[in-house]
């Protein structure tokens, strides 16, 4: 199961759009087996480690470094369903 936390910088209210528009990229990408999770960004420095891929702003994706053996993906526009679906294209 390929596991993916969404991150944002003040917790819920993005970080549930991002992981909506994850979950449709996934299955545009006909991907079956997965789960998304979302949080604040605070959160995800202690929970990235349980995670293949963590997403999040690509101003705010250089905290999570080092906290995860899976893949950081940092996103200039996290409304814009084609870079993330392009993104996690190569990834999964």
């Amino acid at each position: 199961m390929l596991k993916v936390l969404a991150a944002c910088g003040n917790g819920m209210g993005s970080s549930m759009v991002i992981k909506m528009k994850i979950e449709k990229a996934l299955k545009e990408l006909a991907v079956t087996d997965y789960k998304v999770d979302y949080c604040s960004v605070g959160e995800a420095k202690s929970q990235a480690n349980g995670y293949d891929i963590v997403v999040a702003s690509q101003h705010l994706i250089h905290e999570l470094d080092g906290r995860t053996k899976g893949t950081l993906l940092g996103l200039d526009n996290l409304m814009d369903d084609n870079e993330i679906k392009t993104k996690l294209a190569p990834l999964v």
